[in-house]
């Protein structure tokens, strides 16, 4: 069994990327489930609901979100509306959806659920060890075979030491939000597959995925301006492919994805 995890999905050019990557993807492998981290999409920030139809007729089966799940306010409205959106779990504040999902895969039960980190992040959040605890030992909790978190997170030393201390309780622990690809895909000891950060989909010449220009000016110079979104650059797509024994449902391998596709006019 196949399953994509696909990191930050960054403006149209991310989206550009993701419809490139899934096609690509679609030919070598038989993808049985896919997962996008969709908190970027629109614009740069957020999920606008025609963006949220965008990405599903592409083929992707679930949504998850990070620190700009609030972005684009029309969220607010539609994501009860939906099945297979999962916002933070350890959000503090009271919001509608979920943050912890199962999903039936040809009679698989996949379990997946958001985390936002709490080193370097500007989120009032609840611890988010003591929160996936939580949820892992609640007795009322359906029972599922693979369980995908999605951590979103800044520092890369808090996402290894949530890898380590799940090891053996999720099937994968996957980092996002960072949007550059980090070379440390493994599986742990218990066999918990683990990578840093995924990674992004957007503009390749970019930081972050947004235009290098009006980043600089902000970041180095201080100026006041928006970060703008290049749509005639050369496409990034990152990813990881899990593959999952399909007896014991244990993640058997965890092979990373990183694809440029050049910009057409």
């Amino acid at each position: 069994m196949y399953i994509l995890f696909v990191g930050d999905v960054v403006g149209k050019p991310g989206r550009d990327a993701l419809k490139k990557g899934i096609g690509l993807l679609n030919e070598k492998y038989q993808i049985d489930f896919i997962i996008v981290n969709g908190e970027n999409v629109s614009h740069g920030r957020g999920l606008l609901e025609k963006h949220y139809d965008e990405l599903i007729d592409l083929g992707v089966d679930v949504i998850t979100l990070g620190n700009h799940f609030d972005n684009k306010i029309e969220l607010k409205r539609y994501i009860n509306q939906v099945d297979n959106i999962v916002r933070p779990l350890n959000i503090i504040e009271s919001y509608p959806g979920k943050g912890s999902q199962i999903f039936d895969v040809n009679g698989i039960k996949i379990r997946v659920t958001n985390i936002l980190g709490s080193v370097f992040m500007t989120q009032n959040v609840e611890n988010p060890y003591q929160c996936l605890n939580e949820l892992l030992n609640d007795e009322e909790l359906p029972p599922c075979d693979i369980h995908i978190v999605d951590f979103h997170g800044e520092a890369t030393s808090e996402k290894q030491c949530i890898a380590y201390a799940f090891d053996g309780m999720v099937s994968a622990v996957l980092g996002t939000h960072t949007h550059v690809q980090t070379n440390d895909a493994r599986i742990l000891e218990k066999h918990t597959a683990f990578m840093c950060d995924v990674g992004m989909c957007g503009s390749f010449d970019s930081v972050l995925g947004f235009e290098k220009q009006s980043v600089l000016k902000k970041v180095l110079y201080g100026k006041n301006n928006r970060f703008e979104i290049d749509e005639k650059s050369d496409l990034i797509f990152n990813a990881v492919l899990l593959e999952f024994d399909k007896t014991s449902h244990i993640c058997t391998n965890i092979i990373p994805i990183n694809e440029v596709f050049k910009y057409e006019q």
